[in-house]
């Protein structure tokens, strides 16, 4: 999963949507929930839900950009020479895609007025067909990636997905309304999301210096 030295002024380009894509989101959905009102609970709800009620189309596009911007940075890593974990970042990049394509159905009772357990359409369940593998392949980049980079690289990363992979269930396990973490699901989510950008921009970082 190495990289190779003397990329093209594209593939440095291509690289760079790294940098862009983690910031770009985390901030466009944390300034909807600081303003998204009616109801809407950073620490109970997912950020999918977003989505949904009023100004929704924001966190839509806030997806499918972050998901584009998100491919390209898995082509620079691909013409950079780091090929599986180009194919794991796609995979990550594509399901953002997806869950913007595909809105999320209402749960933990937003929109209000909507039941607290999640009743699955046809469009909500795709949009978790492609959330779900997305998280699995952003964890599994974070392992496959910590090697061949240094001591202090492969222990960030792996302490990293340790700690991703444990917010990103226990966040399930709350919009599934366990009575013990139903109120917080959305605080174990929000910490998922943004470990695992983190990540992403230092691994874009890390490829552009070498």
């Amino acid at each position: 999963m190495g990289v190779v030295a003397g990329r093209s002024v594209t593939t440095g380009r291509l690289l760079s949507c790294g940098l862009v894509a983690g910031p770009l989101f985390v901030v466009t959905f944390l300034l909807q929930g600081a303003s998204k009102g009616s109801g809407y609970d950073w620490t109970r709800h997912p950020v999918s839900s977003l989505a949904l009620g009023d100004h929704g189309w924001l966190q839509t596009a806030n997806f499918i950009v972050t998901g584009l911007l998100t491919v390209a940075f898995a082509v620079g890593l691909w013409r950079a020479g780091s090929r599986a974990g180009a194919v794991l970042i796609g995979v990550w990049g594509v399901g953002l895609v997806g869950a913007g394509m595909f809105v999320t159905d209402p749960v933990s009772g937003f929109p209000i007025g909507t039941p607290d357990a999640l009743e699955y359409i046809t469009v909500g369940a795709l949009h978790d067909a492609f959330s779900v593998p997305a998280f699995v392949a952003l964890a599994a980049a974070q392992v496959g990636l910590s090697r061949g980079r240094g001591w202090k690289w492969l222990t960030y990363s792996l302490l990293n997905a340790t700690a991703f992979v444990v917010c990103f269930p226990l966040a399930s396990t709350g919009f599934s309304q366990n009575a013990s973490l139903v109120d917080v699901a959305g605080l174990f989510q929000l910490l998922a999301v943004i470990i695992g950008l983190t990540w992403t921009v230092l691994l874009a970082v890390r490829v552009l210096r070498h």
